[in-house]
């Protein structure tokens, strides 16, 4: 029988080709690559999302609030291509072990980094292959600007049948978003789904005159999540105060709240308006590959170890 990496063989070169083109793309723009460490001793508190111990200190869910310390300390255009680490996530899209691409302008917002992101993803697709077009799973997508921006509210309202506040209100907003939206976006064109209840926002900074509102995205291709990004909250006071009520989340849901993380809310008030973003590169290469499985485009599966 042989290998399983020697049958996805292509799929491990694909994957070092696009590594190869994101580094290309940032480095025409000016980005300084940079690290930062992933053992750390408090990771963002965040309600839905569970970082892995390590020891007492904590394995990086995201190198966020390190690479927004270096926005702090005049760093303005930087990336990070990193493993991050999620406790329990393990499916034909998950892993607990990913890798991430993420990355911050200073005195950008979401709409920049919407414009951004569709020009990264572009020269990764014209990087490693002739077409114009990304096909996945028998659709054919065009990747010509602009691509389709949807609301929270309107996908709802559209797809979902109930308004998001109403949603929110009854603790089905994660069932409908996960089971019935996400499905549906992304097919002919890529999709960003904007403007996410400012409750949905623990990081980011709230719409000015709508501060209901978080100014927050996610991309969509072919009903697959690509990435998550937001005009960055600049304020340590409220920062504070989010942290505080995801950890109050964890609490209510059984899971033990996590330490402030200290030195990040100190760096708060000296980092720049700046928008960020982390985009999966293990779903990218997947649809550049054609899979539905994420074990199909990794040198290793945790259960291979």
């Amino acid at each position: 029988m042989p290998f399983r990496q020697t049958t996805i063989r292509n799929n491990l070169i694909l994957r070092s080709r696009v590594m190869e083109a994101i580094r290309q793309f940032f480095r025409k723009q000016g980005y300084l690559e940079v690290e930062t460490p992933v053992r750390i001793p408090a990771p963002a508190p965040e309600a839905h999302i569970d970082a892995q111990a390590s020891d007492d200190w904590y394995l990086q869910t995201s190198p966020e609030l390190a690479m927004k310390r270096l926005l702090a300390a005049g760093f303005e255009k930087i990336f990070q291509i990193c493993r991050c680490f999620r406790k329990g996530e393990r499916g034909g899209r998950h892993l607990p072990e990913l890798t991430l691409l993420e990355w911050y302008t200073a005195d950008a917002d979401y709409g920049a980094m919407m414009a951004q992101t569709e020009a990264l993803i572009r020269h990764v697709v014209r990087s490693v292959g002739p077409n114009k077009t990304m096909a996945y799973g028998g659709n054919t997508v065009g990747l010509d600007a602009p691509w389709a921006r949807l609301s929270v509210s309107e996908a709802f309202l559209r797809y979902g049948k109930t308004a998001v506040g109403e949603a929110l209100a009854a603790g089905s907003f994660d069932e409908i978003m996960g089971l019935t939206i996400e499905p549906q976006l992304g097919f002919d064109r890529p999709t960003f789904l904007t403007d996410y209840p400012a409750v949905c926002g623990a990081l980011a900074r709230k719409k000015p005159g709508a501060p209901h509102i978080a100014e927050r995205f996610e991309l969509y291709i072919c009903g697959l999540e690509l990435c998550n990004a937001f005009s960055e909250l600049t304020d340590p006071v409220e920062q504070r105060r989010r942290f505080e009520a995801e950890n109050r989340l964890r609490q209510n849901r059984g899971h033990a709240p996590y330490p402030m993380p200290e030195p990040f809310l100190e760096a708060l008030s000296r980092m720049p308006a700046a928008a960020g973003n982390a985009l999966g590169i293990d779903r990218l290469v997947m649809l550049l590959a054609d899979t539905d499985r994420i074990d199909h485009v990794v040198a290793f599966t945790p259960e291979e170890l």
